[in-house]
């Protein structure tokens, strides 16, 4: 009976995909039959999708899709509502930052950049990880997390081969010098018995120590190595959240805070970096001690030169980045147009409307310029800004090269690099949150959340913060935050707390997936190089998600609520108010009706 119980078992698991697509639907067909009808069937819809992508039954750009299927087919929205959700201007700044990302990679700018932060911070571990921590987290604001990850890794495995190659090679001479007799095998025909009896002991001993050291060598090694590999995937995963375009999350956020309440405009490309790259900044430090005392880099080495085999092998580390970096050249005309308009990429959206003094949106008609517009009149320009210098003596030299016009970007590279299915999952996130809102579905979630209006809305944000962290360790962070975005705004509404003193943490909080190597992609790439374990990651993972639930509660708490105006409901929330608290209203009165019969 065992061995029919583990064959059925392993069958169902071979297609347990598939059950979840076909028993899903009838599961929970019950929804169908309790609610208002608009909301029912939008509950139903909202709650398929939600299975479907936590477990990945489909696709997540499938998934994604469904809202074009199932709410016109249902009644919920026409396909006129429905259709336009997935390329809205959102959805164009998030393409325009990936369009920038991948120039930046087509000329190598990036490895550029990793290499001369890591020249300049050193090659002891710990100043190593906060260089690697660094740069990963710089990169991931501009670049995917993802692409973030699988470029720093291959520069972190050749720096740790050259530090740990060194460190036996002097460990080995190191044994072999502390003994009297050379290390050679003796021509036991011209040595008495007792010297053959020295020289055996010798060589036990060098064995003996050599196996030692070696071993404990090797211990902290891998320790040191492990805190490389995982540094890199979360460094990326925090540096992600600085920027609007660093992660799909943030994205989602203005996309539903546009839907949601179209008169709130404190959320723009400026004014998301001024409140989250201080925080980005806090948590690396606190992410960066925790790793550094974990994995063996935080002892008085940091400070102090000793001369040791370990130090030999930081020199012949900091040779091979320094060699690695000369190996690039002097940076080329392409390299400097790249890097002249990703810095007038961000200055221009820093500087459009950072609320705190005037921007340059001022000399267009209110309301036409957005972020979108921006990234799009910068990319666009990439697509014919010539790679190579221009000259005027190439027209009048005949022996000059006919060399076809090169572009800084192609589109055919544009369109490889791009992640297309994240764009789909973007706009199944809008779609959802559409339909949500003039289903009645959200505000119907909202008045069953009354209760937690008893929970101090400091103490509230730390919950939701911790819950959705937890969350997206098994989910998509996209996902994730698609699914409770809405419910977290209209519990903001029911408690009469302003709506992005709950959204914002829950934001932040979806991107702080450290516990398993299937939370996000990065994670994933750092553990399939095989010197990971998963209880180091959720060993260090706990820690990192409760030093990043304690930074975003203070975030909140102190620069977030005076940049934000959090203290005081907001206008541009009212309408929305209103049309609950009528609904309450009703419900009151229906209420002391039955009571009154």
């Amino acid at each position: 009976p065992g061995m029919k119980i583990s064959v059925l078992s392993k069958k169902l698991w071979c297609v347990h995909k598939q059950l979840i697509l076909v028993l899903t639907p009838l599961v929970f067909l019950p929804l169908l039959f309790t609610l208002p009808e608009k909301v029912r069937k939008c509950l139903y819809v909202v709650v398929l999708m939600a299975m479907f992508w936590c477990t990945e039954a489909l696709p997540l750009a499938v998934t994604a899709m469904l809202p074009v299927c199932l709410f016109p087919t249902l009644g919920i929205l026409p396909a006129k509502k429905i259709c336009p959700q997935y390329f809205i201007e959102t959805n164009f700044l998030f393409l325009s930052g990936l369009v920038l990302a991948s120039s930046i990679e087509e000329w190598g700018l990036h490895r550029r950049i990793a290499l001369k932060v890591l020249s300049i911070v050193g090659v002891k571990p710990a100043w190593l990880i906060l260089g690697m921590m660094l740069t990963s987290s710089f990169l991931s604001m501009w670049l995917s997390n993802t692409a973030t990850t699988a470029m720093m890794l291959p520069i972190a495995n050749a720096i740790l081969e050259s530090l740990h190659f060194t460190a036996l090679m002097s460990l080995i001479n190191n044994c072999t010098n502390m003994t009297e007799v050379p290390y050679t095998p003796p021509d036991r025909r011209n040595v008495d018995r007792s010297t053959c009896s020295r020289i055996a002991k010798t060589n036990y001993n060098i064995r003996k120590v050599l196996s030692e050291e070696s071993r404990a060598e090797a211990q902290y090694q891998l320790k040191v190595w492990k805190g490389f590999l995982i540094c890199i995937p979360y460094a990326a995963s925090i540096g992600g959240t600085a920027t609007l375009t660093g992660t799909a999350p943030n994205l989602i956020l203005i996309g539903q805070l546009k839907s949601y309440f179209p008169d709130c405009d404190l959320i723009n490309f400026g004014s998301w970096f001024a409140f989250a790259f201080p925080l980005m900044l806090l948590f690396l430090f606190l992410g960066w001690l925790w790793i550094a005392f974990l994995y063996g880099g935080l002892n008085t080495r940091l400070c102090f030169t000793k001369q040791d085999r370990r130090t030999q092998a930081e020199a012949r580390a900091k040779a091979l980045i320094k060699e690695d970096y000369r190996k690039l050249g002097p940076i080329n005309f392409a390299e400097g147009a790249i890097s002249f308009f990703f810095v007038l990429f961000a200055i221009l959206l820093f500087t459009r409307d950072p609320k705190f003094v005037t921007g340059w949106s001022v000399f267009f008609k209110k309301g036409y310029v957005s972020d979108a517009v921006t990234g799009v009149i910068i990319v666009s320009i990439l697509f014919f800004f010539p790679s190579q210098k221009p000259s005027l003596r190439w027209w009048s030299d005949p022996q000059a090269l006919n060399t076809p016009y090169v572009p800084l970007l192609s589109w055919k590279k544009a369109q490889e690099s791009v992640p297309w299915n994240i764009i789909m999952l973007l706009g199944g996130g809008f779609a959802m949150a559409k339909a949500c809102e003039e289903s009645g579905l959200a505000s119907w979630m909202g008045g069953h959340l009354q209760p937690l209006a008893q929970v101090p809305p400091a103490a509230a944000v730390m919950l939701i913060t911790a819950f959705l962290a937890c969350f997206t360790e098994f989910a998509s962070n996209t996902a994730t935050i698609i699914i409770f975005l809405p419910v977290i705004a209209e519990l903001a509404i029911n408690v009469s707390v302003n709506p992005l003193y709950f959204m914002i943490p829950a934001t932040v909080g979806c991107s702080y997936a450290f516990m398993l190597p299937v939370s996000t992609p990065p994670n994933s790439i750092a553990f399939a190089s095989g010197h990971l374990m998963v209880k180091d990651m959720v060993k260090t993972g706990v820690v990192m998600n409760i030093l990043g639930i304690l930074s975003v509660t203070l975030a909140m708490n102190t620069w977030g609520i005076a940049m934000f105006n959090l203290n005081t409901y907001p206008e541009w929330a009212v309408p929305f108010n209103k049309s609950a608290l009528v609904t309450n209203a009703h419900l009151s009165v229906a209420q002391s009706l039955n009571a009154t019969l």
